[in-house]
């Protein structure tokens, strides 16, 4: 399980070992990237004796690799959400973005609009997409995916469900 450490802007690589401790990778590579997220550098860091890795006390965990281009959203994606909405089950998924800006790690502060009155928030499943993926066949779709993460979708409702925005 990859992952980043350290204070804000001085985040370092780094994994997570089958014992629950984390490992220091910042002597092999010098981030988690896209690059990084490419078949042959992921079989290249399973490939590594993780015991031969620091082990590094706990801190900050960042997020979990730096460098997307995109963030790219389904949105009532099951029924009870739509229900809650007040919306019908859309046909087709609902395809939205929304900017890398909005990346936090999972203990950082998130930045609440000064209006915001109904600020929600969703436990999502994050799918990370290691190699470009353009006109690919469902029978090769993984073939593109590089891991998953946990995503916790933090949304402005009144802002979504009465002005347009979200």
């Amino acid at each position: 399980k990859l992952l980043r450490h350290g204070p804000k802007g001085q985040e370092k690589p780094g994994l997570l070992d089958a014992k629950g401790q984390v490992r220091d990778l910042s002597a092999l590579i010098p981030d988690i990237t896209p690059a990084t997220l490419a078949p042959a550098a992921l079989a290249a860091l399973r490939a590594l004796d993780l015991n031969a890795l620091p082990v590094l006390p706990q801190g900050r965990l960042a997020v979990p690799w730096t460098g997307m281009s995109k963030f790219v959203a389904i949105g009532l994606n099951y029924a009870d959400h739509a229900a809650e909405s007040g919306v019908p089950v859309p046909s087709e998924p609902i395809l939205f973005s929304k900017a890398t800006t909005c990346i936090n790690g999972p203990s950082d502060d998130i930045v609440v609009p000064r209006s915001s009155t109904k600020t929600d928030w969703e436990v999502e499943l994050g799918v990370v997409i290691g190699t470009k993926a353009q006109y690919v066949a469902k029978d090769r779709a993984l073939d593109h995916v590089a891991g998953y993460c946990v995503i916790n979708d933090v949304s402005e409702r009144d802002f979504q469900l009465k002005k347009g925005a979200s």
